[in-house]
């Protein structure tokens, strides 16, 4: 169940590669699972009109420093702006994520949540669920062909799974192993450049396949004009940085989706 991680090219790959290691000295389970009663990820993600995937986000490779953002406070200021999850960024050193960031949002608010790290190992999975998360992220260019074992082991623990893509092939993995949430990202986490023309081409090409699941389109989106071409082909949107550099997170989120509801 360890991905080969040596094959991942490109700040993907230094990412994972940290990440497994850091996770690999902890001890199996170290986090205790409360047993809470988690609001569904997939049921926000399908309310009519687009949702939206609200990111808790202080840093990125690609965007450095964004905001030294107060997770809890954030959390409840995008759930009043009408955000239908919050994405919770865990990883610590490329995004000065925390545990603690996903604890304390659970606690702040009644949204289902998503655990936003680089899943590598089977302990990241239960330890999702055990910090208040509602899903788990499973990036299919560092998971291959493991992509269908995680996806069970997510299910094994109650935990659905946003499975992310960003090119056919990997599509082509996702929808093979079973993935009910796909997650379409125009940003080339190797190389780090966006297109925005990715999440429409793949978005269609899931369809075209017949994938009747969830499709969500991630990166690059910060204007209302930007999501009026997700209309009718996608069911949510993820949103991170502009919303975290906005200082007025309940405002930026009403004015985001003013068309899209």
């Amino acid at each position: 169940m360890i991905p080969r991680l040596d094959d991942v090219p490109g700040v993907l790959g230094e990412i994972c590669r940290r990440r497994l290691d850091e996770v690999s000295r902890r001890p199996y389970g170290s986090v205790p699972d409360l047993g809470q009663t988690l609001p569904s990820f997939s049921r926000a993600l399908a309310l009519p009109g687009l949702s939206l995937i609200a990111e808790v986000k202080r840093k990125s490779p690609s965007q450095g420093d964004i905001a030294p953002l107060d997770a809890p406070a954030v959390a409840r200021s995008y759930e009043q702006g009408g955000a239908r999850a919050v994405s919770v960024l865990t990883e610590p050193h490329y995004f000065a994520g925390s545990d603690e960031d996903l604890r304390a949002v659970r606690r702040a608010v009644g949204l289902p949540l998503l655990r936003k790290d680089f899943t590598v190992h089977p302990s990241q999975v239960p330890e999702a669920r055990a910090l208040g998360a509602s899903a788990v992220l499973l990036i299919v260019a560092a998971l291959g062909g493991l992509t269908g074992d995680y996806l069970e082991l997510a299910r094994r623990h109650g935990l659905e799974a946003l499975v992310e893509v960003h090119d056919e092939r990997e599509l082509d993995l996702a929808l093979e192993a079973g993935a009910e949430i796909v997650g379409v990202n125009n940003r080339d986490l190797v190389s780090l450049r966006v297109n925005m023309d990715t999440a429409p081409h793949l978005g269609e090409r899931a369809r075209s396949k017949g994938f009747t699941g969830l499709l969500v389109a991630e990166s690059g989106y910060s204007r209302p004009e930007e999501l009026r071409p997700l209309a009718g082909r996608f069911d949510a949107v993820l949103v991170g940085t502009s919303l975290a550099r906005s200082g007025d997170w309940q405002g930026a989120i009403e004015a985001l989706m003013a068309d899209s509801r």
